[in-house]
């Protein structure tokens, strides 16, 4: 793609935000899809926007089960969403915890929400990724900062932890862009600003 033919991309989170937030998730059938989520990454899809999904993951740092089964996990969410002719454009997750655990997954690291390290590696991997047009949807704070340290524009949704986070946001008097009901509404907000 040429320099003025970038594709907008959307960073999503993972639990909370696209599928319903259980805790860990040990067993892979306790990933179900929250309300419209399939059909908003199909839209996302449908206008040419990328569809990323950026997610902490330290199930594993804690040994609550191999990294292996996070690829379990990711391949249920990809079949879930492919019934409703969608899927995502690429998956990032951060498998470390910042705290001394007996697992080679702890210590500090440079991908763990809010950190930047998983959206450098979209953009590594995806030049014609366009940061002008980029937006961050998730439940938690770390989303939201994330979206504050990599420029893109922010979207909390009220699903998951979203209710929570919005408290803790206004005590660090930090304002997300958009706060959304759920990723349906979000999507619309994203769709509107790029004109679509």
């Amino acid at each position: 793609m040429n320099k003025n033919n970038k594709r907008p991309v959307v960073f999503l989170d993972r639990d909370g935000t696209l599928n319903e937030e259980v805790g860990y998730i040990r067993d892979a059938e306790n990933l179900v899809l929250i309300n419209g989520a399939g059909e908003s990454i199909k839209r996302l899809n449908d206008a040419g926007v990328a569809a990323i999904l950026v997610t902490n993951q330290s199930g594993v740092a804690r040994q609550y089960y191999p990294e292996s089964h996070i690829g379990v996990l990711h391949s249920r969410l990809q079949k879930l969403l492919a019934d409703h002719g969608a899927t995502l454009d690429a998956i990032y997750y951060c498998p470390h915890l910042p705290v001394k655990t007996d697992s080679s997954f702890s210590g500090v690291c440079d991908c763990r929400k809010p950190a930047t390290g998983m959206i450098d590696l979209a953009y590594n991997n995806y030049p014609e990724l366009d940061r002008q047009k980029s937006f961050m949807v998730g439940d938690k704070v770390s989303d939201i900062e994330l979206a504050k340290n990599c420029q893109a524009r922010s979207i909390l949704v009220k699903t998951g932890y979203g209710e929570a986070s919005l408290k803790e946001l206004q005590e660090k008097k930090l304002s997300p862009d958009y706060v959304a009901e759920d990723v349906c509404q979000a999507v619309d907000w994203i769709l509107s600003k790029l004109g679509q």
